[in-house]
């Protein structure tokens, strides 16, 4: 017999995602695979040579719990640059990868029952390292308001054991992203009533609106220390494989992820964290503004193709690197608005996969059943083709339901929602001013 915990180990969406992909294509499918949360680019120069030398110099030992003391004021001094306040390494762990340094705070801010608030759609590993640490994930709808929290539906989602509150901008899978008058209402509202900010930034570096991306302890100093901020080298310098991420607070806090990290891990690998300190050193610039070039005129492409959607409005697309589409009107049109059962956003992308051989991310991965995500981080060529192909299936795809059920489902509707909620990771609270 297993231990209870993993019955809440379901594996991640977006993996789930990848792997269809590639069963799609070993069974011969020619598939342009839209799901992966990476950028395709060559590796910036500066961490080739600082691992090369890393390697050349024989480093093979263990480092400090948390990271190189030189890398971690690096980090430190990255920070202060972009909230204008001094970090220091005492602040500061470093993590393989931004999924360790989430899985580490959840950890030693959660106790058993703890809740946590956690705006939908969200990054599927949100609301499972809750789940995992005992806590209880409540999901806040945006849907209703263009995907951007409204604060009255925070404050509704409040309890008593609510313990932290998820801020994720730009969002993912969204790309979403949260103004200063947002973040500073959530901030006041995490001192008000005394909760933890975790304050994930991984895709900051890339925002193609003029709202900007800033960070919350910048906004509102005063939440800092109840704020963990979380980023990581995954996407900003496209380094998925190589698993260097980090999250920095208060220092007491730091103490404890370091104990935790000390059985758990240890250290990240050596040989990515010279890596990462060489760029830190050496890094002019260039390779992190090829980068958000490459991604912005793949935004803009990828824009013009979809607003050929005749029934899907056009993404807004605001950061990051992905296209999320509200295919409400292809799985639930009216008169009704939700649709339980097999026809539905897993059947359509299961769809598209064998008919389009284009492979997407449902929404159901991240708690919205009328969502898509589309990564544009793939080659130029592909990209444009993947889109073209949805685009011309989308458009042409039929409902095709016969009437008999129709008035099956939307019994099933009526029924399962009678009670204005979704039950989702655990715990059924949407604010009653959320709709769907």
């Amino acid at each position: 017999m297993l231990a209870q915990r993993t019955a809440l180990l379901k594996g991640s969406g977006t993996a789930a995602a990848r792997a269809a992909a590639k069963e799609a294509v070993d069974a011969g499918v020619q598939v342009v695979d839209l799901t992966a949360g990476e950028i395709w680019t060559d590796l910036a120069p500066t961490i080739r040579d600082g691992a090369i030398a890393a390697i050349d110099k024989g480093i093979n030992r263990y480092t400090d719990t948390v990271g190189l003391m030189d890398l971690r004021e690096a980090l430190g001094r990255k920070l202060t640059a972009e909230t204008g306040q001094a970090w220091g390494a005492s602040e500061i762990a470093v993590t393989a990868g931004a999924k360790q340094a989430l899985f580490n705070a959840a950890m030693v801010l959660l106790d058993p029952g703890d809740e946590v608030i956690i705006p939908a759609p969200y990054w599927t590993t949100f609301p499972a390292q809750v789940q995992i640490a005992g806590g209880v994930p409540v999901h806040v709808d945006t849907r209703a308001n263009g995907f951007v929290p409204r604060i009255e539906d925070i404050v509704a989602a409040i309890t008593p054991r609510t313990r932290a509150i998820v801020i994720n901008t730009p969002n993912n899978p969204t790309g979403t992203v949260y103004d200063r008058t947002l973040l500073r209402a959530l901030g006041e509202l995490a001192i008000e009533r005394d909760l933890w900010i975790i304050f994930d930034e991984c895709y900051r570096d890339f925002i193609h609106t003029d709202v900007g991306h800033h960070s919350i302890v910048s906004v509102i100093p005063e939440a800092r220390s109840r704020t963990v901020i979380v980023n990581a080298f995954s996407k900003a310098l496209a380094l998925t494989g190589w698993r260097i991420g980090y999250l920095a607070g208060p220092d007491h806090l730091v103490r404890s992820v370091t104990a935790l990290q000390s059985h758990t891990t240890s250290n990240p690998n050596v040989i990515a964290q010279h890596a990462v300190l060489h760029h830190l050193q050496n890094t002019d610039g260039t390779f992190e503004a090829r980068l958000q070039n490459q991604l912005t005129a793949a935004r803009n492409m990828g824009l013009g193709v979809l607003s050929g959607l005749s029934r899907i409005p056009v993404p807004t697309a605001m950061g990051g690197f992905y296209f999320y589409l509200d295919i409400k009107n292809l799985v639930a049109p009216e008169p009704w608005n939700l649709v339980i059962g097999d026809r539905d956003v897993d059947m359509l992308v299961r769809e598209m996969i064998a008919k389009a051989g284009v492979a997407t991310v449902s929404g159901t991965a991240f708690g919205d059943p009328f969502g898509m995500r589309l990564s544009y981080g793939i080659p130029w060529d592909r990209l444009q083709e993947g889109l073209g192909r949805l685009v011309g299936f989308l458009n042409a795809w039929s409902y095709g339901a016969t009437p008999e059920a129709e008035n099956k489902e939307k019994d099933r509707h009526d029924h399962a929602f009678s009670d204005q909620g979704r039950h989702i990771g655990g715990r059924l609270r949407i604010p009653a001013a959320t709709s769907h």
